[in-house]
């Protein structure tokens, strides 16, 4: 019986220094369900401390389960937090784990696998796929493409002239984006450089797999930075007209053509609307200073028939990109911090209260939330060599912030017999 005793005395030990072991790799790791998963296990060693005659009662055989149990709840945890470098499957040749890429104090980050220089990706309204403009290795153009939001299936829709902006119609069957593809006779431009905006760029709606694709802007000027109103009823764009940048709304039909903006004083692009189809969300900057590089810009908010417009940041910084989320009182920015650090935003409408989602020293910018309010996706260079501008997609568990629709309650109605 004292043997007995002193066996299980040091299998009691040796418990005890496995579920130590396990916390303190699991405390190295330093991410948030490694910590979940650490104060669990130390739930346990505090039990098993507290009560030490439990393991007796309960046998060797139940601790030796709840130990195996630890041990591979700790496993899972250690894959779902650890940086794991892209492996391709054999047969699709796609690449099937996500490269995590996150920052201290960062929501999970991962990169879109199977994407090489891309630029603004915009969620499907399923929140099942990506639109975005993307550079192949073979290619010196930018091109629309349509990707899962885990990467397995990218396809590009269109391969004629330079390709911009793009998004989803809400029937999840279309698209529209800007191209180039029939000014190839006119100066190719710069999209990122102000006074030298490619003036060929037109809207074009399309299938998405890129089949039955047609024209909606005919002028010659710049007509880019689209997107498209929650109900589907107005295609929503910025205009170059004589250096003057304004805000416009079409239908998709390329019928009924507004200028929303008319504001000699500012220049407006980078427009959504937000999830009513009536208040549309844009950045914009003076004028007068446009060619300053340390030019302030803010977010302003209008009604689609240019009433109302109203000033959301007044900080004197560049507050740019700003995307809506889907409970209507949230967006997503991207903001300068000095000298020349974009980081990524959310902002409380109502309150006024800017909460930071990245903290790389890389660029991150251009964010989108998915409709269903659980990603948000944005451009960053955080992967590229030192010294690279090269940008791609990256996509942020947002789930824990709550900025998802809310759901309203149908009213109830009372039936009244006859």
């Amino acid at each position: 019986m004292r043997l007995l005793r002193s066996a299980r005395n040091d299998m009691f030990l040796f418990y005890w220094c496995c579920l130590d072991s396990i916390i303190a790799q699991l405390a190295v790791q330093q991410k948030h369900s490694c910590e979940a998963c650490a104060r669990f296990l130390l739930s346990i060693r505090i039990s098993i401390a507290i009560d030490g005659e439990w393991m007796m009662r309960s046998g060797l055989q139940g601790v030796g389960i709840v130990l195996f149990g630890a041990m591979s709840f700790a496993a899972i945890a250690h894959e779902a937090t650890s940086p794991i470098m892209p492996v391709v499957d054999g047969y699709t040749g796609w690449e099937t784990k996500k490269r995590t890429l996150s920052e201290a104090n960062e929501l999970p980050i991962w990169q879109l696998p199977n994407v090489d220089r891309a630029v603004e990706s915009y969620f499907s309204p399923d929140s099942k796929q990506l639109i975005f403009y993307a550079k192949s290795k073979a290619s010196e153009a930018y091109h629309i493409n349509i990707a899962s939001i885990d990467g397995r299936s990218v396809r590009e829709i269109n391969d004629v002239g330079n390709d911009a902006c793009s998004f989803f119609f809400p029937d999840n069957k279309r698209v529209v984006f800007t191209s180039t593809m029939d000014n190839m006779d006119m100066p190719r431009g710069n999209w990122s450089k102000v006074g030298d905006y490619p003036q060929g760029a037109e809207l074009y709606t399309a299938n998405v797999d890129g089949s039955n694709v047609k024209r909606l802007t005919n002028n010659r000027q710049y007509d880019a930075e689209v997107s498209v109103s929650p109900d589907g009823e107005w295609v929503l764009f910025t205009r170059e007209t004589n250096g003057m940048l304004d805000l416009w709304r079409v239908r998709p039909d390329g019928s009924d053509e507004i200028q929303v903006t008319h504001t000699p004083d500012m220049q407006e692009g980078g427009a959504f609307y937000m999830p009513d189809s009536e208040t549309i969300i844009f950045r914009a900057w003076s004028k007068a200073k446009e060619h300053d590089r340390n030019r302030g810009m803010d977010i302003y908010t209008v009604k689609h028939d240019g009433s109302e417009l109203t000033r959301i940041t007044n900080d004197g910084q560049v507050n740019w990109a700003p995307y809506p989320a889907p409970d209507g009182r949230h967006f997503a920015f991207a903001k300068m911090l000095p000298p020349y650090n974009f980081e990524i935003y959310m902002m409380d409408i109502v309150s006024g209260k800017q909460t930071r989602l990245t903290t790389s020293a890389a660029f991150d910018g251009f964010p989108s939330i998915s409709p269903d309010g659980q990603l948000l996706s944005f451009s960053s260079s955080r992967s590229a060599d030192k010294g690279s501008r090269k940008l791609t997609i990256f996509l942020m568990d947002i789930s824990s912030l709550g900025v998802a629709a809310i759901e309203v309650a149908a009213p109830q109605v009372a039936l009244q017999a006859f």
